[in-house]
């Protein structure tokens, strides 16, 4: 299932939920099956305002989910060893724990784990490693990604 929708607020970074949740919670509209939990391709707690995309969406919902970033926004943090499965802790400024550094393939750039809503951070990391399939992120989120760019392309007219 795919949802196409226009959208109408510009990209302000540190805001992308009040661009995209609005779409993303009108193709939750649409999904038949109720999902176990959610993750989306953005921050949760790990956000300037502690409280990103992930937790927006999770809110909304009321169901568990877990952001998985592919990029730093905040924070500091080790860097996790070069296994997969290997992660450190990301922290704020006043050296609280927001997120994840979490290795999901061998020797590949971690993703950046947080929670979003009704999840601990502990069982965020498991479930993203659980839903490795051997790629850097999660699955659910990697297919997300494949459908979006098909649908791209095929609004477009290329195949």
């Amino acid at each position: 299932m795919v949802h196409q929708e226009s959208l109408s607020s510009p990209y302000i970074p540190g805001l992308l939920s009040f661009r995209g949740a609005p779409a993303l919670l009108h193709a939750f509209e649409k999904v038949r099956h109720d999902p176990d939990v959610v993750f989306i391709d953005g921050h949760g707690l790990s956000h300037p305002r502690s409280a990103g995309i992930a937790c927006h969406i999770g809110l909304c919902l009321n169901k568990p989910t877990i952001g998985c970033a592919k990029s730093l926004l905040i924070g500091r943090h080790r860097v996790p060893g070069p296994s997969r499965g290997s992660y450190t802790s990301l922290y704020d400024a006043n050296n609280h724990v927001i997120g994840a550094v979490v290795r999901t393939r061998d020797r590949v750039k971690p993703v950046f784990v947080s929670v979003g809503h009704r999840i601990g951070l502990a069982q965020a990391v498991q479930l993203t490693l659980a839903c490795g399939k051997g790629y850097r992120i999660p699955e659910p989120t990697r297919q997300a990604d494949r459908w979006a760019e098909q649908s791209k392309r095929e609004a477009i007219g290329i195949k």
